[in-house]
């Protein structure tokens, strides 16, 4: 349960922080942004197992950085879903994939410091 609001929290921090950086991202409201976190992981446990398991060959030429690329595909399925909020394009969802995988990184690394 901790792992899953520490990625909810890294999905809403990168996108915050997305947006105030990057001008073609625009979140009208913080029910917007909440609403992405929960789409976002909705989706990610979804939908994201089938498309890595078609995409399996891809990610093993490429060793594993098309996995990148399907995070991307998630978030513009979840900015599908959500009103108030524009991700800007593949590239701004592509990035964002980057940097939450990042986030999360980080914060999983602090939960486990504290223990």
């Amino acid at each position: 349960m901790i792992k899953l609001f520490m990625k909810y929290l890294s999905i809403i921090l990168t996108l915050y922080l997305l947006s105030l950086v990057i001008d073609s991202i625009q979140i009208n409201s913080t029910s917007a942004l909440l609403m992405m976190g929960l789409v976002l992981l909705f989706v990610n446990l979804l939908l994201k197992p089938i498309l890595l398991l078609i995409t399996l060959p891809l990610s093993l030429l490429t060793l594993g950085l098309f996995s990148f690329i399907v995070n991307a595909w998630m978030i513009m399925i979840a900015d599908h879903f959500v009103s108030n909020l524009s991700m800007g394009g593949f590239l701004n969802a592509l990035l964002a994939a980057l940097l939450i995988v990042f986030f999360n990184h980080l914060l999983t690394g602090m939960r486990k410091e504290a223990h």
